[in-house]
């Protein structure tokens, strides 16, 4: 296990979770908007829940393999498999649509955010796995209910 220095500031788990959120509430606002039929949409959010998935999982992976954590070969590949089939799908959805340019770049846009964001909020939650909790916080505030 790799031991680490520093675990992750409140800024940062912050700002990934914002992006999270952010990047995927605009890419399901922008297709409940839209004036897809209701399979075009089952079909870019489908893509976008493959991509979500398959980021984190292969984020863990490549990270669990760096430290040492055995892993299969054949998980490693449908991980690095998937993420590039969500990625294909959406490229070739986007190239074929009959949108406005302006709006394959917000979809794209917002599903390389909510990409991204997965995979740094899957390396806080793991990094502060690292890290026992802070249970001084709670214990203090009780023994200052306490009256002697």
């Amino acid at each position: 296990m790799k031991n680490l220095s520093q675990k992750p500031t409140g800024a940062f788990i912050g700002a990934s979770w914002s992006a999270l959120i952010l990047g995927v509430l605009a890419y399901i606002v922008g297709l409940y908007n839209s004036d897809m039929l209701l399979n075009e949409k089952g079909y870019y959010f489908a893509v976008l829940i493959l991509s979500l998935f398959s980021a984190v999982s292969l984020q863990k992976s490549i990270r669990d393999k760096n430290e040492g954590i055995k892993i299969t070969g054949i998980y490693l590949s449908i991980s690095w498999s998937a993420f590039f089939l969500g990625l294909a799908m959406l490229v070739v959805g986007l190239f074929n649509a009959t949108l406005e340019l302006s709006e394959k770049g917000f979809y794209a846009m917002s599903y390389l955010m909510a990409i991204y964001a997965s995979i740094a909020v899957q390396k806080n939650i793991r990094d502060l796995s690292y890290f026992p909790v802070d249970n001084d916080t709670f214990k203090s505030s009780k023994s200052e209910d306490v009256t002697d």
